[in-house]
């Protein structure tokens, strides 16, 4: 029986407070010939493809102090321009992660060497200036001037003055009572800016502000603007909340548009639409080639190359007097509305028909519009992956084009995230727990709801004084499409002690081998598989299905629960993990655009759900099971402090205090037995692993980010009052004291979730013993990592009855190395290899490729499903890291198929 817990027993369990030794000191001396290295993922960009870079590394505890300068260096020692800010600091106050900005340059470095020394500053570097109404940053020759409020975001100006671009606003579109309703445009306005950095390599802005339609405000945004020494360019990071009611209010289109100075007559107005990665629509408003007269070469090649022709009055007559009998066209679009096709048209003018000018499969993501006076181009990263996403240009025969890149085209269907099934007879908890039964999918009235989600996408914008080359272009295409990405060296990173218990890849020993090629060929599969299925659009891209038919051939995309995974059973640390350990460019790729999906779109931002995630299903806001487990900060850790990502910070951050929610949403509403009604206000039922440990993740954050010892108490709270419970973390959930951060103990037996510890616990547990010293709480996670899996004779014999199910067992044999590493226990650690080798309630390692083609080009990995595939994956890095040797000699077999690990 529960022991009823009153206010007096809170209040004395929050007294008592932690009791928290000193952690170890760190080493004061720092080692000779401290750096740290990073490398392009896809090996050293072409010239000009660099338009500015940033990245993270890490250095261990003690070694590096706030005060020390940062320099950069190539491989030959050659100083090249760096820019460095700290990101994260260990508990002594020594970095721990530091941010590097790199400047736009025509040659990069093949690695880039950060180290102790006077950075190199630019030649022309950034400069910031704030006045009462805008911010203006002078980058060379550009000035960008980004407003303190209106509409108009920012514009830029070049030699003498010259507007080149502005002004760039967003805008949007809403159609009311039904998706076919009538239209109404939103505009972008600014509430506040924000200066992050001010040079001298990069600037940063951040711009808050909402959409405004008939005095109505809506969508809430943030676009930052960054701006990198050499670049002609900015980029802007474009994220926006919706927060409309998806009964009435369906957003048909949303976008970034530039008005674009136009000088010079027709046909010295140059066009350029990417529509391949070497392919380029290169066309002039008033085209002077292929007409049945000749202008002479010489005005053919200038248009071509996007030069100024010579004076008309050299054309070959009669060209020049019938100028103005060649159509010259006003508007361009190409429209990306599937991910394997998009159309390309263009007009005279807004009454005239559309002529078809050409259509493929996957545009890289660019357009410009300008002429030898000056002009802009605007590209989308994902464009087609993102779809229905559209370029547009339009006024190119008036004073001032403008140019548009539509992350939602307004000639697609508009956004429909009304429910996908009816509610009838589904009122009841009964009904409700039936079709979870059935389908997988929790369902509850008003629990299904979209409003608050976000998205997160990333543009560039270029300020041209000419109408650049097309090769140019062309490069920048494709540098947006996929960006030059530094990562920090692997081994480095490993050395610096971050992240747990994980290890470089290791082929050592025949089972080592097949290990890691299970794991490579597991990441293959997925990136594979997202490109066989089709898993993208707008809302879609980045998220992998959960769970696989074999009988239909196809993920369970329809059915309830198996349909999108919603970052179930970590894979995105599973991603991640894979990625940090191997510097692998497919599995970053793929953990990159997970994160931006699972943090943005399966989290609620703002409302009653605001910092909690949405559990897996159909649509990745449908399931009415709202929890921190979906919106959990260690799935974005690895991400930030690689990349350092404002963004992912300001998400992180967010979810700090997401504990707060769950004063008011019971996120264990439906569990049998579940005992709020009994507790005293202010204090909530929480799991330690699917809630306490994902929340200290966040705090950890917080703290290491900022140095606030609020957060290290709050963790320390939690940890050293699951160590005084009598069962400690086997308990599996206690009473929490909101406001205390204190456990409680209301003399709750035993009792083990398979959930408890896959959504991030052991990663962040392993963080957290090195860094904090709290012996009771050490002891209790330990003692739950040696007897989840423990075999039944023993545990009957230190526990007694109930024995339980245990499910997971595979996954849960990192848990048995834990504790087999903690301890040096050699017959232990044996004990984790067979579990893991056994394939028990997983994947199974499998010695020879397991996967099998399908009709069409299909393929098929048997008993595959996301939660194994994460799980194992992870199971297998923190194995290979704890207890090397005992793979080795554990045993092996070939899985049978149609293992169930769902959860």
């Amino acid at each position: 029986m529960h022991t009823p817990i009153g206010r007096r027993a809170v209040l004395q369990a929050a007294a008592a407070g932690p009791l928290l030794a000193a952690a170890p000191a760190p080493s004061a001396a720092a080692p000779r010939n401290l750096h740290a290295d990073a490398a392009w993922l896809d090996g050293e960009p072409p010239a000009g493809a660099v338009e500015g870079s940033c990245w993270g590394v890490a250095w261990p505890r003690g070694v590096l102090r706030e005060t020390t300068p940062l320099t950069a260096v190539t491989d030959s020692g050659a100083a090249i321009v760096v820019q460095s800010w700290t990101l994260a600091r260990w508990p002594d106050g020594s970095r721990k992660w530091t941010g590097h900005a790199l400047a736009g340059a025509l040659a990069a470095p093949t690695r880039v060497r950060i180290q102790p020394g006077r950075p190199q500053l630019p030649d022309v570097p950034i400069r910031v200036r704030q006045s009462d109404d805008a911010v203006e940053i002078e980058n060379g020759p550009l000035r960008w001037r980004i407003a303190r409020s209106g509409t108009a975001l920012l514009a830029a100006t070049g030699e003498g003055g010259t507007a080149l671009v502005g002004p760039v606003e967003l805008v949007a579109e809403l159609r009311t009572g039904a998706p076919d309703g009538p239209r109404q445009a939103l505009h972008g306005h600014i509430d506040g800016i924000i200066v992050e950095q001010q040079g001298p390599v990069r600037a940063v802005v951040r711009i808050d502000g909402r959409h405004i339609a008939d005095g109505e405000a809506g969508l809430p945004f943030t676009i930052r603007v960054e701006c990198f020494a050499g670049s002609q360019g900015v980029r802007i990071v474009h994220s926006f909340i919706h927060d409309l009611d998806p009964d009435t209010q369906f957003l048909s289109a949303i976008g970034l548009r530039a008005a674009v100075p136009m000088r010079g007559a027709a046909h010295d107005r140059h066009v350029r639409l990417a529509t391949g990665a070497d392919t380029m629509f290169a066309e002039a408003v008033r085209p002077l080639t292929g007409l049945r007269r000749d202008p002479g070469r010489a005005f053919r090649t200038a248009q071509v190359e996007g030069r100024a022709v010579p004076p008309v009055a050299q054309m070959r007559a009669p060209v020049a007097a019938l100028l103005d009998r060649i159509p010259a066209w006003d508007a361009f679009s190409l429209r990306q509305c599937s991910a394997n096709g998009f159309t390309l048209a263009k007009r005279t003018a807004a009454d005239m028909a559309w002529v078809d000018a050409g259509e493929g499969r996957r545009a890289p993501g660019l357009a410009y519009v300008g002429t030898p006076q000056g002009g802009a181009a605007i590209a989308a990263r994902w464009f087609w992956q993102r779809h229905p996403s559209e370029l547009a240009i339009e006024d190119a025969t008036r004073d001032a084009a403008r140019l548009t890149a539509w992350l939602w085209s307004p000639n697609a269907p508009p956004m429909d995230l009304r429910r996908y099934h009816g509610a009838m007879g589904m009122e009841s908890h009964a009904a409700q727990n039936q079709g979870l039964d059935i389908t997988y999918e929790d369902y509850e009235p008003g629990w299904d709801s979209p409003k608050g989600i976000a998205r997160t996408s990333e543009l560039m914008l270029w300020a041209f004084p000419a109408t650049p080359p097309t090769a140019r272009l062309q490069a920048l295409a494709n540098a947006t499409a996929e960006p030059p990405r530094l990562m920090a060296d692997p081994a480095q990173l490993h050395a610096a002690g971050i992240f747990g218990d994980w290890g470089l890849p290791d082929r050592s020993t025949p089972v080592r081998v097949a290990i890691e090629d299970q794991l490579e060929r597991l990441i293959d599969f997925y990136a594979g598989e997202v490109d066989r299925r089709g898993w993208y659009g707008f809302w879609n891209h980045g998220d992998v299905m959960h769970s696989y038919d074999a009988d239909r051939h196809q993920w369970r995309y329809d059915i309830g629960g198996f349909a999108w995974a919603n970052s179930e059973l970590s894979p995105d640390l599973w991603l991640w993990y894979s990625a940090l350990r191997s510097r692998s460019p497919q599995a970053f790729r793929l953990a990159e655009a997970m994160t931006r999906h699972t943090s943005e779109v399966d989290v609620y931002h703002l409302g009653r759900f605001a910092g909690l995630g949405t559990r897996h299903g159909v649509q990745h806001w449908s399931d009415s099971s709202k929890q921190p487990r979906v919106s959990n900060a260690n799935y974005r850790r690895i991400f930030h402090y690689l990349t350092a990502d404002e963004r992912t910070g300001d998400l992180m951050r967010a979810l700090a205090s997401s504990h707060e929610a769950l004063r008011t949403v019971e996120i264990g509403r439906k569990v049998p037995g579940a005992v709020r009604e009994t507790l005293p206000a202010g204090v909530i039922e929480m799991t330690f692993g699917t809630t306490w440990a994902v929340l200290a993740g966040a705090w950890l954050t917080e703290w290491e980010r900022t140095g606030d010892a609020r957060w290290r108490d709050r963790i320390v709270a939690g940890m050293d009052s699951i160590g005084r419970l009598p069962r400690g973390w086997l308990t599996g959930s206690a009473p929490y004291d909101l406001a205390s951060g204190r456990f409680l103990d209301r003399g709750a037996k035993i009792q083990l979730s398979h959930l408890n510890a896959v959504f991030g616990a052991v990663e962040i547990n392993a963080e957290l013993l090195r860094l904090l010293d709290v012996p009771r709480y050490r002891a209790a996670w330990l003692d739950y990592c040696r007897w989840y899996n423990a075999p039944k004779p023993e545990w009957l014999a230190k526990w007694g009855e109930p024995f339980g199910p245990r499910n997971l067992r595979e996954a849960h044999s990192r848990l048995t190395a834990t504790a087999a590493h903690a301890a040096g226990d050699a017959a232990l650690a044996a004990r984790a290899a067979a579990e893991f080798l056994s394939g028990d309630a997983g994947l199974g390692l499998s010695l020879a490729d397991p996967r099998r083609a399908l009709p069409g080009g299909g393929v098929e990995w048997p008993g595959i499903s996301t939660n194994a595939a994460s799980q194992w994956g992870l199971a297998a890095i923190q194995n290979l890291a704890l207890i090397p040797a005992a793979l080795d000699h554990g045993p092996l077999r070939t899985p049978a198929t149609g293992n169930d690990a769902t959860a």
